[in-house]
């Protein structure tokens, strides 16, 4: 109790008396106490005004606090107005604060009164507490009276050429207020604005932006000359402040500079064109190319100053400069947004669903910034059906050869979810990677066709939609599909699965001339008891049979006319009428019923199964209009990019001052190379294991410094990531130097740096893992982390991918084990931190997805060897053509040589040919264009090639598990020739040794959307065991299972790259006749290699 009675008279004062006067009413209803609940409020609001004029500041402060509490709650306090307006000029600041409260928000109801204040406001305007003059300007800018905009307009510009920052602060925030109570003080207003736009204070950045973007947002003009000191104050602005600036500025920067994305589709051309070019023709297209781009020097300062911001704590951060990267950064560079959004889907779920929202539109266009974190996209069960609909989304968009065997694993499950919502989903996802990728719509619909025995009829309706889109594609295949659907006809009663099915028949009823008709009879009966939709689709149904075969179905279809005709719904009606006139010729048929054959059987076009997110990519990403993908109110458009750029001395800034103080800060960012904001080095050596030495040295001792160095020279320091150095022990000494003589000037600094390049010259000569820029198209096409790949492009070093390895361990032994320090800056939940390894191991996939994948393969098994091969294929491959290589031919094959190159590599032999008369010099692999995730191991160069002769040397070529073409340059000393390698499935394997018993349990656990099968003819000279194993062994490196049964053959090998096992079982049957089952996780590689071995084992 003595709890309660604190609490009652903290919030009020006299608990007592007032429980008193509530319970008088209760007791005695005839006592004119009972009016207490009416004069109560009077009584109490009596008190108030007493205490607000007594002379004791405690009592008045405490009558505040209950008025401002009463307009928490609610409840009118407006009457108190007078005697609240009396204490404005009190001099007690809490008092003062909390009547500039009350007066925000009853101002505009008592315009007089709050008139009689204004003398009293423009006092405390020139108050010399900066909070008295910031609340001041606050209040009397809240205060929604326009005779009174005079009076604002003054206070605003005063207050603009204020001391205190905040004050100048709450003058940016006035401008808003006043332009929306009269904008035709835009004018005045604008030039208050561009006297703001020029302070250096980071605390008036941002709200002068966001007045700006209000009032003005497009006069860049008043941008120009500020433009480089916002980019570098942006770190320092607070994090609201940040957003804002970063979405103007990504306006202003695509009507300011050319468009980055120009050199990619150059490149892109370049490469598509220049098979047939000539040697004179291709050096000017060389030259063309080096001079298409060069990113503005102002451009390239705002994608490095917003970088460090990708480690923003604030989500709504992160997201502006992931949109800004989206919508500025070449596509090369863009990618380095992709791990900064998927940690934000550790946040709460709205902001997970607007990150996703981005990430699903992203996908779309750039699949490769994802695709590494692709389990970070898998559905937890926990998940809100609107997070577990887009994650579905961003696989269905990341879906590819390589993982759709993953992904399918994953939507079997998703299918079983207790959200019948999430689960009709993915069947619709299932159909649209059945439509994109062609190897596994065989897959996909068999799979849908299984579901359609489920016991939930909103899987089965949605199944049934989607196979109904399927096999529009290709009808003439599924027959047996169309009449199991038909079967299924009599148990679904969901309307939008009947009328598919209903639809389906009809279509391609001359397929099913026994079935359709007999549907036809069932559906008739019952006509009347079906929804309108199925109705219309009966209609068509008889309209098309009518067509194809009236002696069958001639009075059926008249029968459901007559039934329509009388039907409630008028469209029904309208049907039936339309139908009637154009199928049954009479004396009022038109000129259309001799065209009703061509109109009802016309051959439609197949749907196209799109995402939903493929449109919305031309609003500017993280804004309101594009999450609801409709213009909102406000919006501004993003300009498309100017064809030619414009002035750029415009940004120039004529005062010496300023370009003193750019020129200074151009100065401490090369003399700081290695100062970063949070620790960049450090993430990317988590990220990746494949680090060479000297990077993870480089990374330790950036720590220590940013350990030692102030968090503002840290901030300082940012600017310059991109010019950093690799030589970490020059970078240390000049960091040293510059915490001990501080205030040296600039000559010295010069001096400094030249000393220092001079020992970095000297060290990088010696530096086996460093290289120059010229070898960062090489290192690039090696699979590394992303991070990685950007960090080089933006310090211009790249790593070697040549070097060998036993270079590698000599580094890796001189430098020895170093335990790596966990920076508490370090934001990176995916990878554990680790030591770097001595030799690079490219994956394709993320390392956790690598992982994942391992655990589901079955190669720990101790039954399962590698085996040596069984036959090694004499078909040679035409490389290189003698007419086309200038005398120099060239032919390849598939040695089957495992572990010759690694673990990964398919080996190729070559046999390079010199038909000339003259000898062929320095014959060697030059520019390679492989896909992302192939590598190739080139051989040795021929030095000299003499005339008639040929050699043969070996390669090896990692395929990734996929049928991609291995494109690159066979070149001589004179000249380069474009040249193809592409790998018949079965050379993507290894064979493997197995029991029949290990073989079954490992089938076994490969059934589903796991194993594809096909009947086919055998000829009878085939069907002997020997020759079957002769034949497929030539076909496929695929290793022969003892079988205990005659007329059973079976066949295993496991994946080169990925290791997944591939089962293949060939199983005669009676009248000549096979089956042919294949069990694989790699559904894309089995489809394929099943397609190869039919005519294998069906030819003479």
């Amino acid at each position: 109790m003595s709890g309660n009675g604190l609490s009652y008279s903290e919030q009020g004062g006299e608990a007592a008396p007032e429980l008193a006067q509530e319970a008088a009413p209760t007791t005695s209803p005839s006592t004119p106490a009972a009016f207490g609940l009416f004069s109560r409020d009077t009584k109490k609001n009596e008190d108030l005004k007493q205490m607000l004029e007594s002379s004791k500041d405690s009592a008045k402060l405490d009558a505040m606090r209950r008025i401002v509490g009463m307009i928490a709650k609610g409840k009118n306090a407006s009457e108190l107005f007078p005697a609240v307006v009396k204490n404005v000029a009190s001099k007690n600041i809490e008092i003062k604060k909390l009547v500039y409260v009350y007066l925000m928000r009853y101002a505009e109801e008592q315009q007089d009164l709050a008139l009689l204040s204004i003398s009293t406001f423009q006092r405390a305007l020139k108050d010399p507490n900066q909070l008295i003059r910031a609340s001041a300007l606050r209040v009397l800018s809240s205060i929604r009276v326009p005779i009174i905009v005079p009076i604002m307009m003054l206070a605003i510009k005063e207050a603009s050429s204020d001391l205190s920052p905040y004050v100048r602060k709450n003058a940016a925030h006035a401008i808003q207020k006043l332009y929306s109570l009269d904008p035709e003080q835009k004018e005045m207003l604008i030039e208050v604005i561009e006297k703001l736009l020029k302070d250096r204070s980071t605390l008036v950045a941002g709200s002068v932006v966001m007045a700006f973007e209000e009032v003005c947002p497009d006069r860049i003009d008043l941008i120009h000359r500020n433009y480089r000191k916002l980019c570098n104050l942006l770190v320092d602005v607070e994090e609201w402040g940040q957003v804002v600036i970063i979405h103007m500025l990504t306006r202003y920067a695509r009507t300011q500079f050319v468009s980055p994305w120009k050199d990619d589709e150059a490149v892109q051309d370049y490469s598509e064109n220049n098979f047939y070019e000539s040697d004179e023709e291709q050096k000017e297209k060389d030259q063309k190319l080096k001079n298409t781009y060069t990113m503005d020097p102002d451009h390239r300062l705002l994608l490095r100053n917003t970088k460090p911001l990708l480690q923003s704590r604030n989500s709504a951060v992160v997201m502006a400069v992931a949109q800004l990267y989206w919508h500025l950064a070449p596509k090369s560079e863009a990618g380095i947004v992709s791990k900064s959004l998927v940690r934000l889907l550790h946040s709460s779920r709205e902001v997970q669903y607007i990150v996703l929202q981005n990430i699903a539109t992203m996908s779309i266009q750039r699949k490769g910034m994802f695709e590494p974190y692709l389990k970070s996209f898998y559905v937890r069960s926990t998940d809100p059906t609107m997070i577990k609909t887009l994650k579905l989304e961003i696989l269905t968009n990341l879906a590819n050869e390589a993982n759709i065997s993953t992904l399918l694993r994953e939507f079997q499950t998703y299918v079983k979810s207790q959200d019948k919502q999430f689960a009709a989903a993915t069947i619709q996802a299932i159909g649209r990677c059945a439509t994109n990728i062609t190897e596994v719509t065989d897959t996909c619909l068999n799979g849908l066709v299984c579901l359609l025995s489920n016991r939930d009829e909103i899987v089965v309706a949605e199944s049934v939609v989607v196979i109904k889109k399927l096999l529009q594609s290709q009808p003439a295949h599924h027959g047996e599909i169309i009449k199991h659907m038909a079967k299924l006809l009599d148990n679904i009663t969901v309307p939008v699965a009947r009328a598919s099915i209903l639809w389906l028949i009809g279509e391609y009823c001359e397929r099913v001339p026994k079935i359709a008709p007999d549907v036809l009879r069932k559906t008739a009966k019952s006509f009347t008891n079906e929804d309108d939709l199925v109705k219309l689709q009966i209609l068509n149904l008889g309209a098309k049979l009518y067509l194809t075969n009236s002696k069958q179905t001639k009075l059926l279809t008249q029968y459901v006319l007559n039934l329509g005709k009388y039907d409630q719904s008028y469209d029904i009606r309208d049907r039936t009428r339309f139908i009637r006139q154009l199928i049954v010729p009479n004396e009022k048929s038109g000129a259309l019923s001799k065209y009703a054959k061509k109109i009802f059987l016309a051959q439609k076009p197949a749907p196209l199964l799109e995402s939903p997110f493929k449109d919305r990519d031309h609003f500017q990403l993280g804004t309101l209009t594009h999450t609801l993908n409709s213009r909102a109110t406000g919006y501004l458009e993003l300009s498309d990019w100017p064809e030619v750029a414009p002035d750029p001395s415009v940004r120039n800034v004529d005062s010496a001052e300023p370009a003193k103080e750019w020129a200074g800060i151009l100065g401490k960012t090369k003399e700081k190379p290695t100062e970063k904001f949070y620790s960049e080095s450090e993430e990317e050596e988590d990220e990746s294991a494949s680090t060479s030495a000297s990077e993870s040295k480089s990374s330790s001792e950036s720590e220590k410094e940013d350990k030692e160095e102030h968090s503002s020279e840290e901030s300082s320091g940012n600017s310059s990531s991109s010019e950093e150095s690799c030589d970490t022990e020059s970078d240390s000494k000049e960091s040293t130097a510059k915490k001990t003589s501080r205030a040296t000037d600039e000559s010295d600094s010069e001096d400094m740096k030249k000393k220092v390049k001079g020992i970095s010259k000297k060290r990088s000569t010696s530096s086996s893992s460093d290289t120059e820029s010229a070898s960062s198209e090489e290192s690039s096409s090696d699979s590394k982390s992303e991070s990685d790949s950007e960090n080089d492009s933006e310090s211009g070093k790249s790593r070697n991918a040549t070097s060998s390895k036993t270079e590698e361990k000599t580094v890796e032994d001189r430098k020895g084990p170093k335990k790596e320090d966990v920076c508490l800056l370090d934001l990176d939940d995916f990878c554990p931190v680790t030591t770097p390894a001595a030799v690079p191991i490219p994956a394709v996939l993320s390392p956790s997805l690598t992982a994942d994948l391992e655990g589901l393969s079955l190669l720990s098994s101790s039954v399962i060897d590698v085996t040596s091969q069984v036959t090694v294929p004499t078909k040679t491959h035409e490389l290189l053509h003698r007419m086309s290589g200038k005398g120099l031919a060239a032919h390849y094959h598939f040695s089957r040589q495992p572990d010759t190159f690694g673990d990964h590599m398919v080996s190729v032999q070559m046999t390079v040919t010199n038909t000339t008369d003259e000898k062929i010099l320095n014959i060697h692999i030059g520019e390679k264009k492989l896909p992302p995730g192939m590598r190739m191991l080139e051989f040795n160069p021929i030095d000299c090639l003499e005339p008639a002769a040929s050699i043969t040397v070996s390669m090896g070529i990692d395929f990734c598990d996929s049928t991609q073409t291995a494109s690159f340059q066979l070149c001589t000393r004179d000249d380069h020739f474009n040249v193809n390698i592409q790998p018949p499935v079965g050379e993507l394997l290894l064979p493997v040794t197995m029991s029949e018993k290990d073989f079954k349990k490992e089938q076994g656990m490969l059934t589903g959307m796991n194993e594809i099968s096909a009947t086919i003819a055998v000829a009878p000279q085939n069907s002997t065991r020997l020759v079957i194993i002769e034949r497929v062994v030539k076909a496929a490196n695929l290793g022969v299972v003892p079988s205990g049964q005659d007329n059973t053959h079976r066949f295993a090998a496991k994946t080169v790259h990925s290791g997944s096992l591939m089962l293949v079982t060939v199983e005669l049957k009676e009248s000549s006749t096979a089956q042919l089952i294949i069990n694989t996780e790699k559904t894309v590689i089995g489809s394929v290699l099943l397609r190869e071995l039919k005519p294998v084992l069906s030819q003479g």
